[in-house]
């Protein structure tokens, strides 16, 4: 399922397991998007600074964002390790991270969810060819009773808490860059690994739990916009549309419009592994646009997912249109100037020629003869009058006795 919503990951090795990570983090995230999306906008409309402040209506933000979407997440991690009993009881051990714990439990909810359905895997290999007929469905609900309820009753207790306390650290470890106005510098961890198809990962994993709390806080966060900003690629797609290898050039406008509108940032990531110092590009773009967000009191209300310029108007708090908007142009206007530079303006991506055939009417080069070394073709006539061997055509093997004959009565 996973393998829906992100590119298939092969190989081994520390790469290839993160990717395979990020894949399932985005499994468990990508079919609820949905979710989260009609979650912002009920947050954007309604909070006491919203479009439209209504204190009834504003009343569902605190339980979607605690309860439906954790569950929702965890649900959808359980099916995807074992198929619809996995869902109930991932759902089920759910409701023990949301009781355990004050913050909303995304990462919770994405540990739980999974943890539980395998559980329940392994408990039913074991029982399936140890039930007596008749006895499956009892033995099913029960088996799947009892461990969502020892699962949930662990998440209260246990993972719950637990969570609560890394999520802390990292809420703390983000705070003290945006208080010392470091942040900018996250766009140097950030941007390598979307190139490298650690994007969901980054977004979905770290980024994405953290800038919900903040936003249930202050009704807005940045870090929604860190990894999701579509400014650093289109500007990098700009640059290869006017300077990059001229084969290339005619497939980046396309990719800009996937890219800038249908959110799919993937589609510039080989653009910059092609070329590697381009990186350089995106991480001063990145760096840019995080800054041009600081210094506006930028933030969204939710993920913009996909991360596209209609995800992120979408999820806009009132007033934060300019600040939203400048930072993706800024980000586009450093990532275009920056691998512009890089790619020397360019001046290495001239035109191939043609061919390597002397152009028509030039003299051929000393030396060269296209017919062959032992080739006497100007000495040969043809044996009727007026008759001329097509050009290039080779006679048969009689050909070259009767031009000696020729010569040598013409000698004589």
């Amino acid at each position: 399922m996973a393998d829906t919503y992100t590119p298939p990951v092969y190989g081994t090795g520390a790469k290839a397991t993160i990717q395979r990570i990020g894949g399932h983090l985005a499994g468990m995230i990508m079919p609820n998007i949905g979710a989260f999306i009609a979650w912002g906008l009920i947050t954007a409309l309604f909070i006491p600074t919203g479009w439209v402040p209504n204190a009834a209506l504003g009343a569902m933000i605190d339980p979607i964002i605690k309860v439906l979407l954790p569950v929702l997440i965890a649900y959808t991690g359980g099916r995807m390790v074992h198929g619809q009993r996995g869902a109930v009881v991932g759902a089920v051990a759910a409701m023990g991270v949301v009781v355990g714990a004050d913050a909303p439990m995304f990462l919770g909810a994405m540990i739980i969810g999974p943890l539980t359905a395998w559980i329940l895997k392994k408990v039913d290999a074991f029982t399936e060819a140890r039930t007596r007929a008749g006895f499956e469905m009892l033995v099913d609900n029960f088996s799947a009773g009892i461990i969502g309820g020892a699962m949930a009753v662990a998440g209260v207790l246990g993972i719950g808490p637990i969570v609560q306390v890394i999520t802390g650290a990292a809420e703390d470890a983000v705070g003290w860059l945006i208080a010392t106005g470091l942040l900018p510098f996250a766009s140097v961890l950030i941007e390598p690994a979307k190139v490298l198809f650690l994007n969901n990962a980054v977004n979905h994993g770290v980024l994405g739990p953290l800038g919900v709390t903040q936003a249930a806080e202050t009704g807005k966060s940045i870090l929604f916009m860190l990894e999701s900003n579509p400014g650093p690629g289109l500007g990098l797609l700009l640059a290869f549309m006017f300077f990059g290898p001229r084969a290339m050039r005619p497939s980046t406008p396309p990719a800009m419009i996937i890219h800038f509108f249908g959110g799919i940032h993937e589609i510039y990531f080989p653009y910059v592994l092609m070329k590697p110092r381009l990186i350089l590009a995106v991480i001063g773009g990145g760096m840019a646009g995080v800054f041009t967000f600081m210094v506006t009191g930028a933030g969204l209300v939710a993920t913009p997912s996909p991360g596209s310029i209609f995800a992120y108007l979408a999820v806009t708090p009132r007033g934060g249109l300019f600040a939203s908007i400048a930072g993706i142009v800024v980000a586009t206007a450093v990532s275009f100037a920056l691998a512009a530079l890089l790619l020397g303006f360019g001046r290495g991506e001239k035109e191939e020629p043609a061919g390597d055939l002397p152009a028509e009417g030039a003299p051929e080069p000393a030396g060269s003869h296209r017919a062959g070394a032992d080739d006497t073709v100007p000495d040969v006539v043809a044996d009727t009058p007026g008759e001329q061997p097509a050009n290039g055509e080779r006679r048969d093997s009689g050909e070259p006795a009767q031009t000696e004959t020729r010569t040598a009565s013409k000698e004589a």
